[in-house]
Order: C-alpha cells, then structure tokens, then sequence
C-alpha cells in the first residue's frame, strides 16, 4: 500500500518522461512555437503526482491545460488512461467534460485542445517512466499550436486557477 499527497507533488520532468529526438518536420514545427517567444509551461502545469519505486509500476500525473492550449502531435512509448478532472478536451470531433476519459494505446499518434475554461487531467500509466516523440507538421498542426501561442499567452498569464476550482 502506498499514500501520496498533492502537496508532495513534482513537475514532470524528463527522469519520469523523456523527449525522443525529432523528425525535421517536428524541429520546424517546434521553431514556430519557439517564433512566438511564449515562455515554456506559461499556458500548461505538468505535476507528477505519484510514481512507484523502481523501473516497473504505476505512475500518475496531472495535466492543466490553460483556455484554448494546444496540445502538440505527438505519442509516448506507453498506454495512458486519461481522467478528464475539469473543463473541457476537444479531441477531433469528440468532447470530453469533467467524469469523461479516454484510453490512448502505446504509439498512438494524437493532439488535443482544451476548451475555453481550460482542462484538467490525470494521466493514469502502468510505467515509471515513459517517453514523448513529437511529430511532424501534418495538417498544420504545429501552425496551429502556434497561433494558439501567440494569441493566448496574454490571457494564459490571467488563468491562475484551475477549471476544478472556479465555483
């Protein structure tokens, strides 16, 4: 049995998920949100919530994506089972709101947006470590991502608090 508090929780970082390198056409998509001079995480906060000892187990992380963020293409290396927590996930034509979830397969291509309140998420993965390949710019998605930057960056600033916790 184990206990974890939120209070304990860490940011994300690459010793729970590494970046695998990247195709030319996700570095030219990844200079566009660069282009934009939007400062890293100011319109998402990545938390590591808990994660079992040792190479093999259970790890869990929360996920707040600010109004209109755009989630780059990308996979990882491992099942996830998402838990949408608050707001809203726009993934192609479905909506998630808050009880809803999703399973996204190992290797699995995706993007998603969040809705204008913004997302929150957990990410429920049977791994302690796992990795992200961003991906190329099909359909513009990275075009996307950068006008997303671009023209929310002022109103990520304001977002201080979570979809979970505006009454």
């Amino acid at each position: 049995m184990a206990f974890f508090y939120a209070k304990d929780a860490v940011t994300l970082g690459p010793e729970t998920m590494s970046r695998e390198a990247m195709s030319e056409s996700a570095l030219a998509g990844l200079a566009k949100v660069t282009e934009t001079k939007t400062p890293i995480g100011l319109g998402e906060k990545s938390l590591l919530l808990f994660k079992e000892p040792g190479e093999k187990g259970m790890s869990l992380v929360y996920l707040w994506l600010k109004s209109g963020y755009v989630l780059p293409p990308h996979s990882h290396d491992g099942d996830c089972l998402y838990y949408v927590v608050g707001g809203e996930l726009h993934i192609g034509a479905k909506v998630l709101r808050k009880g809803d979830g999703m399973f996204i397969p190992a290797d699995a291509a995706y993007t998603y947006h969040a809705g204008e309140e913004g997302v929150e998420v957990l990410e429920f993965r049977n791994a302690t470590h796992f990795n992200i390949a961003l991906k190329g710019n099909e359909g513009g998605l990275w075009d996307h991502l950068a006008t997303a930057f671009r023209e929310r960056a002022v109103v990520w600033e304001t977002e201080t608090v979570p979809p979970s916790a505006r009454k």
